[in-house]
């Protein structure tokens, strides 16, 4: 017996303890018969500025990940979404993938990253030569564009906000984003990335792809598209940007 709310599917949410934009971003965009539900990997929120601590929390992060699955399944769930962007872009696209297939046997249903699904949006719009902003330190960055120039994109410009701490990227005012965006911009560029799942960039990409003519794509947008379309709900979005509207 289907929910009587999820009626067509139950999505869940895995995402860090401290991240306050994964959830509310997905139940903004969710269609009818359709639910989201949270499960958070508990991490510690502290400076992530040397190699020893984002290390260490990435190694928290991947601890709590099965943790945080099993809990959130016992609601039988039909997806799940990692809210959870770095680890996903970590080693490569093998590694993305060799994440992937794992969370998704121990799930037993499938799973949606924010690196695969950027990948699958960027084929889908034709886009090769990409910008990207993150909010991540320089070491988070590198692994985020090592992930694209492997997958054989050509990486234009990247910007990072080197925001200190896990909670302190929710916090980014819409403003500093809209400007990064416009950093980033430029007839060399045919679409631009937001990655890091804390940060707020949901609403503001739909509007920067109005100025830019181009797709502007944010993580947890194109997350729970992937995860519709995975999930065979072919609903249109609007008003979320062109990933949610086109494809």
């Amino acid at each position: 017996m289907p929910d009587t709310l999820g009626y067509r599917n139950r999505i869940g949410l895995v995402v860090p303890s401290t991240n306050t934009t994964v959830q509310p971003e997905p139940d903004a965009m969710r269609v009818p018969g359709v639910t989201c539900h949270t499960g958070r990997v508990t991490i510690i929120e502290r400076p992530l500025h040397t190699e020893e601590a984002i290390n260490e929390h990435m190694q928290m992060m991947r601890d709590g990940m099965g943790t945080a699955i099993d809990q959130i399944m016992t609601a039988g769930l039909d997806h799940l979404i990692m809210g959870i962007a770095l680890e996903t872009f970590w080693g490569g696209g093998a590694a993305a993938d060799k994440v992937q297939a794992e969370l998704a046997q121990r799930a037993g249903v499938g799973v949606t990253m924010g690196s695969t699904a950027m990948f699958a949006a960027l084929k889908k719009f034709g886009a090769r030569k990409i910008a990207i902003l993150t909010p991540h330190q320089p070491r988070g960055d590198a692994m985020v564009k090592a992930y694209f120039l492997e997958a054989g994109f050509d990486v234009v410009r990247l910007k990072g906000l080197a925001c200190k701490t896990p909670r302190l990227i929710a916090q980014v005012p819409q403003q500093d984003i809209r400007n990064a965006l416009r950093e980033l911009d430029g007839p060399d560029v045919e679409a631009i990335l937001t990655v890091g799942t804390a940060l707020p960039s949901g609403a503001v990409a739909a509007e920067a792809e109005r100025w830019f003519g181009k797709p502007v794509i944010a993580v947890n947008t194109v997350s729970f598209w992937d995860a519709l379309r995975r999930c065979g709900i072919d609903d249109r979005v609007y008003g979320y940007g062109r990933v949610l509207e086109e494809l």
